[in-house]
């Protein structure tokens, strides 16, 4: 492991700007300008900020402005010396700040003790629907592939175009299991991927496949708490898709906000991996929303998402510092 990193992720609104370019490209260009290990944009489907305006890919009228999540990694020092920039390029969204073990290069396998979340950056063009059979032969509790619209490798710019190839824009899998298996995988991914860098984080597992398995830990009042939520997009709650159903409730309850990322391939618990297939007439993709609220509130959404997780899903908590 190459040490102590930070994982510097906002979210904000897809048409918010700063005085003369969109808060994206601002800060993407920012992250490429200072070189970054790596940092990925994702798209999201369905979401919610502070002013409580809901955005959806389901309604025309309302997918203008949809909520996007930038995710950057790096050393501790190049992220902090970066925080007073991009809280004054986000604005009114949300930044995050977790701690993390990062690792580049030839991988070996850790020791990471109770249970942790992976997360591996590579390009379109890796072998990702290998890597997430690997990460299901060992027995992980679920693993995610999100596609990026925008990013950096190693400090250079891989925006995605219209008509390009696109084979080195950046993509991100997240994978959540025991921490021993997870640092035991590492040789193996390290093996299948060209160039990857990955992290680990530890977690708590609270509840999969509808059974409750942990309470999270209280963070102190200066941290918030993050929930991630995986479920199916064919995962239902009464008439209306269960992640579409959680961030309507969500809402309607004051969270702060809630943004649901739509994944291409993946798995949960013991389903088979799934995703888009070509000839498929009905979407059957992975969903991870994500909940970040303050710690007084966060025991509130968290049996909100009990609730509607009574079935099916996997859910974890974690702690995150917020700095914006």
């Amino acid at each position: 492991m190459n040490g102590d990193c930070l994982k510097l992720t906002s979210y904000f609104g897809e048409r918010d700007r700063t005085s003369n370019a969109f808060v994206a490209d601002a800060l993407l260009d920012l992250f490429g300008r200072e070189g970054l290990a790596t940092s990925v944009l994702l798209r999201g489907t369905e979401g919610f900020g502070e002013k409580h305006v809901l955005q959806t890919q389901r309604l025309l009228s309302l997918s203008e402005d949809l909520p996007v999540v930038a995710v950057a990694v790096d050393l501790r020092e190049r992220i902090e010396a970066l925080v007073p920039e991009v809280r004054s390029l986000v604005g009114e969204g949300l930044v995050t700040l977790e701690r993390a073990r990062m690792a580049t290069g030839k991988l070996e396998p850790v020791d990471v003790s109770g249970p942790a979340k992976l997360t591996v950056y590579c390009g379109r063009s890796d072998p990702v629907y290998e890597l997430v059979a690997l990460l299901q032969r060992h027995g992980l509790a679920g693993a995610t592939a999100l596609l990026g619209v925008d990013g950096t490798t190693r400090g250079a710019r891989r925006r995605a175009r219209f008509l390009g190839r696109n084979a080195d824009v950046p993509l991100m899998v997240i994978s959540v299991g025991d921490g021993e298996r997870l640092g035991a995988v590492l040789p193996e991914i390290g093996v299948l991927l060209r160039d990857p860098i990955v992290t680990l984080e530890g977690i708590t597992v609270c509840r999969r496949d509808g059974v409750a398995v942990d309470e999270p830990r209280v963070p102190g009042p200066s941290v918030w708490q993050k929930l991630m939520i995986y479920t199916s997009e064919q995962a239902r709650h009464g008439r209306h898709p269960l992640h579409l159903a959680l961030i309507r409730r969500l809402r309607e309850e004051g969270a702060i906000g809630a943004t649901a990322l739509r994944g291409f391939w993946g798995y949960h618990g013991d389903h088979a991996p799934h995703g888009d297939r070509l000839l498929s007439l009905r979407r059957h993709v992975p969903v991870v929303t994500v909940v970040v609220d303050r710690p007084d509130r966060a025991r509130r959404w968290l049996d909100v998402v009990s609730d509607y997780t009574s079935q099916t899903g996997l859910v974890t908590s974690e702690m995150v510092p917020v700095a914006l």
